[in-house]
């Protein structure tokens, strides 16, 4: 009797030990979870200032605002609207925003080959050809038909040294002429390029989506050819100012959150099948978040997408091709290489953690 007693206590006890362990190790994986929960919540809550204009290919931006992207990485993030690229650089360089997304542009270029600090660091479109982001465009009545056709004729574009500039100069040279062969007429704003075609001020003009859209739709401007048909193009980026490219930590979560809109434009509208493109499951959605934010009819935003990089990843080797030519155009003062310019690391942290 007293053996079976003991047999007893001895269960009982090897029992209660194993429950207490298990307790134990519940109370740990709740503390584990409990603190990767809370992980982003005791990060500092931080204001970021972000320079953008109201295209077509700020998707990501509008996407991460409007989905809560960037709440999720305690970030609080103010748009900041600018009408051209170069003021957003000159902003961006000289920290009145902490982030800047525009185009990439000549004046980008001098500032760095001055020995100011700017960082390009992830993509915000890029012309590939089978998209629609920038086109050159003629009055409906105009009898160019070609981009050769327009030797002698005012080619109108936002500013000397824009992305504009770059790619009027690119499609001439495609076509066996130079900027020497035209007259190019800088008109400040996308708006004035728009009234510059409508009122046949010029004979041609540089523009993106949704604004070709618009002018098609509208029946004052008709394509002749789209950049992306002749050159693979890294047209805009993200750009991060020394200060805020110093903040690490707050430049990676700024970043994750990006590349998570990124996904999300990507996978809404440009996947393809067989070689086609199809609408993602949230096509609709993304369609109605551009049209908000770009003050632009939703059908209109469906007939121009502009191509970019799931990942947010950059096209680095036609960023050089682009110093060069500025270079060459003596629109920068000197060359300069691209590691001075694109900062690759802080994505690919992001895109790792």
């Amino acid at each position: 009797m007293k053996k079976s007693l003991s047999w007893l206590l001895v269960a009982i006890v090897t029992l209660v030990l194993a429950l207490a362990g298990c307790g134990n190790q519940d109370e740990a994986n709740e503390s584990t979870d409990k603190e990767g929960t809370n992980e982003k919540e005791t990060a500092e809550k931080v204001s970021i200032d972000v320079g953008m204009l109201k295209l077509t290919s700020t998707a990501p931006l509008f996407i991460a605002m409007e989905k809560g992207f960037f709440e999720e990485e305690n970030l609080e993030v103010n748009a900041k609207w600018f009408e051209a690229a170069q003021p957003i650089t000159v902003a961006t360089a000289g920290g009145s925003v902490d982030v800047g997304a525009t185009g990439i542009t000549a004046s980008l270029y001098n500032m760095v080959a001055g020995g100011q600090k700017l960082w390009i660091v992830a993509d915000k479109g890029r012309e590939q050809e089978g998209f629609s982001s920038s086109a050159l465009l003629v009055p409906n009545d105009s009898e160019a038909t070609e981009p050769e056709d327009l030797k002698g004729k005012r080619i109108g574009i936002t500013q000397t040294g824009s992305t504009f500039h770059y790619m009027a100069g690119r499609i001439l040279e495609n076509h066996g002429l130079t900027l020497e062969d035209v007259q190019l007429v800088p008109l400040n704003s996308i708006k004035g390029l728009m009234e510059a075609l409508n009122s046949k001020q010029v004979d041609a003009v540089i523009l993106n989506e949704p604004n070709i859209s618009t002018v098609e739709k509208e029946g004052y401007g008709k394509v002749i050819t789209q950049v992306g048909e002749e050159m693979d193009y890294q047209t805009s980026g993200i750009f991060f100012s020394p200060k805020f490219a110093e903040d690490k930590d707050t430049a990676v979560r700024f970043l994750k959150a990006y590349v998570k809109a990124t996904n999300y434009y990507y996978d809404a509208v440009l996947t393809q099948e067989g070689g086609e493109l199809v609408p993602g499951e949230n096509y609709d959605e993304v369609i109605e978040i551009i049209a908000k934010y770009t003050d632009q009819d939703a059908e209109l935003i469906k007939l121009g997408l502009p191509y970019m990089d799931r990942d947010g990843k950059l096209l680095e080797e036609d960023i050089q091709t682009q110093i060069d030519w500025y270079a060459k155009e003596k629109l920068i003062d000197k060359a300069i290489d691209v590691k001075e310019i694109v900062n690759t690391e802080l994505l690919e942290e992001a895109l790792n953690n």
